[in-house]
């Protein structure tokens, strides 16, 4: 088995979820006691925001280097974000990267191509909706990819932060959130909804929507499994 190595942190609460859903999907396939060997490099959250909210792209693509270059002291013989919107600049640390990288979007457009996706909505953080992170992407694939107006980000984005990002579900959040999913949906006649942070698997669960739910968290550590193996 290949060393894992993870930049998490961002947020903790999805960390914890990644490195789970990697130790039981490696369990579940391999079936002899064995564990993987993961690496996790927990950056500063707080530090990484302020470089998006001030679209400061090169010092973040420079935080994010210098922690994959750590994973790559480490041990770790791949890498992966543990969140969707430090993916805004994965472009440029792919090229720079000392280690392969498994992108969250790829394997999200992926996924979605494969299931026949023809029509999604994006939600996320605000800066994940509004830098055409995944819009860009599944242009690709021949998927058209809508994501919520500016007043709908603005809810969507107070929901993910901060209680959200810190793993506290409120239940009138989660009835707001999917009030304004299942709008999207039937406006632009979606046919997957993409979970676009990797908080919001916590808040919205299959079965919470008639429309295909597609977790990028999941599909993430599905890809990063396979990369272990």
């Amino acid at each position: 088995m290949k060393k894992a190595g993870i930049v998490g942190g961002i947020g903790p609460a999805s960390t914890v979820d990644y490195y789970n859903g990697i130790i039981s999907g490696v369990r579940a396939k391999v079936n002899d006691g064995n564990y993987p060997e993961i690496i996790i490099n927990s950056v500063n959250m707080t530090e990484m925001l302020a470089f998006v909210q001030n679209k400061e792209w090169d010092a973040l693509a420079d935080m994010l280097l210098q922690a994959i270059k750590s994973l790559t002291d480490a041990g770790a013989e791949f890498a992966a974000i543990a969140s969707n919107t430090p993916h805004i600049v994965f472009e440029k640390i792919q090229k720079q990267a000392p280690l392969p990288l498994i992108s969250i979007v790829d394997e999200t457009c992926k996924y979605a191509h494969n299931k026949g996706c023809k029509n999604v909505v994006v939600i996320g953080t605000r800066f994940t909706m509004n830098n055409g992170l995944y819009s860009e992407a599944f242009k690709k694939y021949n998927i058209s990819a809508a994501v919520p107006s500016e007043t709908e980000q603005e809810l969507i984005h107070n929901i993910i932060f901060p209680k959200l990002e810190d793993g506290i579900v409120v239940p009138e959040d989660k009835t707001k959130m999917l009030e304004i999913a299942n709008s999207l949906i039937k406006e632009y006649r979606a046919d997957a909804l993409v979970l676009g942070c990797t908080e919001l698997p916590l808040m919205i669960k299959a079965g919470d929507l008639t429309t295909l739910i597609l977790n990028t968290t999941q599909i993430h550590i599905e890809a990063i499994v396979n990369a272990v193996l």
